[in-house]
């Protein structure tokens, strides 16, 4: 019996911070956002699906945001994309 309320326990301490991780959110800095929404960058066409914590591939270039070495960012189809420049995971898509 305590085996079994063991692994009940450890079990719902493991999908709690599963459940946890999925809700974090970054907080962007609004400097970042603002120098990122100045900016005249083209725009890349893009096929693949924008989605926040994924993976851009290596043939998107990824544009620095100055002083800020955590964010990058890209313009794909007309929608400005903040970006992680180390891992190329999409922060947030700005509207």
């Amino acid at each position: 019996m305590k085996k079994l309320v063991l692994a009940a326990l450890l079990s719902s301490v493991t999908l709690a911070g599963v459940s946890f991780a999925q809700t974090t959110t970054v907080v962007v800095p609004g400097e970042v956002r603002t120098y990122v929404l100045e900016q005249s960058s083209p725009s890349v066409v893009y096929d693949g699906a924008v989605v926040v914590g994924e993976p851009l591939p290596e043939a998107v270039e990824i544009y620095p945001v100055p002083e800020q070495s955590g964010y990058g960012y890209v313009v794909l189809n007309q929608k400005r994309v903040l970006v992680d420049p180390q891992t190329r995971q999409v922060i947030e898509v700005l509207e």
